[in-house]
């Protein structure tokens, strides 16, 4: 089953909500979230760097184009299931790798 998506009428992605305060529109105000969803992807407004740059044409590809649009509420994901850090501490605990065998490699004079 699909998430009906919701566009405002005029195309923006926020909203009056008493005729003078304008809110950003958040993922969770028109999708299903999980409670604890990362303010990254519950507030695509904060996410800056899309500023419209005009490249050169010999070097733009459409790849550019689509990666120069800012995300939407329609883009954010909905869920976020992080990984635990079990491996990285337990890692942080042992020390990397060390190898403490006998050397047999030729050294190379300089002279």
């Amino acid at each position: 089953m699909t998430e009906p998506q919701f566009k405002m009428a005029n195309g923006a992605d926020s909203f009056q909500t008493d005729g003078l305060q304008t809110k950003t529109l958040k993922t969770s105000d028109v999708y299903r979230t999980l409670t604890d969803l990362p303010a990254r992807f519950n507030d695509p407004a904060i996410l800056n760097g899309y500023e419209k740059k005009t490249p050169h044409p010999i070097y733009q590809t459409t790849n550019s184009v689509y990666g120069g649009k800012a995300p939407s509420v329609h883009t954010m994901p909905n869920q976020f299931h992080g990984r635990g850090n079990k491996f990285t501490s337990h890692l942080a605990a042992a020390g990397n790798y060390t190898y403490s065998g006998l050397n047999t490699a030729l050294d190379k004079s300089l002279v």
